[in-house]
């Protein structure tokens, strides 16, 4: 009986460790968002014109003007 509750501390500790030290990746987070980011800008710098100038076209269409 003390040799199963031994085992169960020895595997409580080592878990508790393991979740003290793992601190995330925050540095690879950011530069996701970052570059995701720039990409939308850039995307959105290049395709915007012509996104505008459809979407007036189909309002126009819709619309009969």
């Amino acid at each position: 009986m003390n040799s199963i509750r031994l085992r169960a501390r020895a595997l409580r500790n080592r878990f508790c460790d393991t979740l003290a030290e793992d601190r995330g990746d925050v540095p690879g987070w950011v530069l996701i968002t970052l570059m995701t980011a720039g990409l939308v800008v850039l995307i959105w710098a290049v395709a915007g014109p012509a996104l505008t100038a459809l979407f007036e076209q189909a309002l126009s269409r819709v619309s009969g003007i």
